[in-house]
């Protein structure tokens, strides 16, 4: 190859690897499959299960998140592992998490696994940790230790666990010395064990950036709680267990694409967050179907 040949080429390969590289950047993510809390249709579920699931399914969801296990106001309404399974499938959905209670985690776990085999679950996940548990350093390193455990457990059967925040995570903790109780757990749980499902919107209103915490912790945020918040700082604090003394000003939830959370912003940063499922949730609904359809064409059209 002569000199000039060589120029060529390498200009040519220059060019095209420049222009792979501006094409990648300006590639159009969108979510596949978006996914649903079906704590946002609690009430619905209560008088009529069924129903309810097959109402979701025809807004257009294909994933769907149980409220909890074994718990009497969530959960499987009293069905069974395996009538739930067959009415997923004949909706034609998946359940690829489901919250369980801390007790659940301590005192239930092998038959919470089992569940979770049955109905499809690949994720279980604790979604809180009890405010007198939280006043000591002791209540905080106990939960990492039990979170490191039940992780390690049910990895042995090819289940994932993870913990879901809300706001008060994210309250500098007098107890642990005046670290974020969230950084701590991130810190404390063993990534191989412990996953972390994020509530945007909770992270959001404590004035904490997700993309940050993407960036420090990269693929540990596999599945992410989607749900907008309005800012009114005249509203009165309605949120205060979920949010501790960490929000300093009022506001209300709000359908996704409705209030001021940037989502093209966020997720942009899905694959370093290593984001695999998009779950809708609205503590508050109005209108509980019509809300769970604006926020799933939002999100089912939006594009990062």
């Amino acid at each position: 190859m002569n000199r000039r040949t060589f120029v060529g080429t390498s200009l040519a390969a220059t060019l095209a690897t420049a222009a792979r590289s501006a094409w990648a950047a300006d590639t159009v993510h969108k979510i596949d499959r978006v996914g649903l809390q079906l704590y946002t249709v609690r009430a619905n579920m209560k008088t009529d299960f069924e129903g309810t699931i097959a109402k979701v399914a025809a807004t257009g969801y294909k994933e769907v998140e149980f409220a909890g296990l074994f718990s009497a106001d969530g959960g499987y309404f009293g069905r069974s592992p395996k009538d739930v399974r067959a009415l997923l499938d004949s909706n034609g959905l998946t359940s690829p998490s489901t919250h369980a209670g801390y007790d659940v985690v301590e005192k239930r776990w092998p038959e919470a696994l089992e569940a979770a085999k049955i109905v499809g679950h690949d994720y279980i996940i604790c979604p809180s940790i009890d405010e007198k548990q939280r006043a000591q350093a002791s209540g905080w390193q106990r939960a990492a230790d039990l979170f490191n455990k039940a992780g390690e457990a049910s990895a042995k059967v090819g289940i994932h666990f993870g913990y879901h925040n809300h706001s008060f995570e994210f309250d500098s903790s007098t107890a642990l010395g005046g670290k974020l109780p969230y950084d701590f757990f991130l810190q404390e749980t063993d990534p191989r064990f412990v996953a972390m499902e994020m509530d945007l919107c909770w992270i959001s209103v404590a004035s904490k950036d997700p993309v940050a915490y993407f960036e420090k912790y990269p693929g540990r945020f596999p599945l992410v709680h989607v749900k907008d918040w309005i800012t009114e700082p005249s509203t009165t604090d309605s949120y205060k267990g979920a949010t501790g003394s960490a929000v300093k000003i009022g506001g209300h939830m709000a359908d996704v694409g409705q209030g001021s959370i940037d989502w093209r912003r966020i997720f942009a940063h899905s694959e370093k967050a290593g984001i695999k499922h998009y779950i809708v949730e609205n503590d508050e609904p109005k209108s509980a179907f019509d809300d769970i359809k604006i926020s799933y064409t939002y999100l089912h059209t939006l594009q990062f």
